[in-house]
């Protein structure tokens, strides 16, 4: 992950996940300068085939798109997002970090952990009904 991503990104995220939510809600409070462009995936009108990704894959983990068509999943769509904000020094040595040849297995590790947990974590208030909340379920 040596190449910044091409700005805006679109974060696909699971409206439906509290974590996944407020974690969501805390970057687009510090998007300033519109790098980001927010899709929840658990919303009725989304549409995963539009991008040649399944709907499970989507709930499975985050995914990031970039302007160029690159595709960042879990932990590189992370560290896309924290490209997004290039004054940041937390967000540039959380993205160093998370690069570290010791610590990017341990990180990807962490996240499929989290991505199979995230089913037990509370809901948002919407109604997951739809059939949009196959949570932690690989596509």
């Amino acid at each position: 992950m040596t190449i910044t991503p091409s700005f805006p990104i679109t974060v696909y995220f699971d409206g439906s996940c509290s974590v996944c939510a407020a974690e969501i809600e805390h970057y687009r409070r510090q998007d300033h300068n519109g790098r980001l462009i927010l899709v929840d995936i658990s919303a009725p009108d989304f549409k995963p085939e539009l991008y040649g990704i399944s709907r499970q894959a989507f709930m499975y983990e985050l995914h990031v798109i970039d302007q160029a068509g690159v595709v960042y999943r879990g932990t590189e769509a992370f560290w896309a997002i924290w490209q997004a904000f290039p004054n940041s020094t937390l967000y540039g040595l959380l993205g160093t970090i998370i690069t570290l040849p010791l610590v990017k297995p341990l990180a990807r590790l962490c996240y499929k952990g989290f991505a199979q947990m995230r089913r037990f974590l509370p809901k948002t208030a919407r109604d997951c009904g739809n059939g949009n909340c196959n949570i932690g379920k690989r596509g």
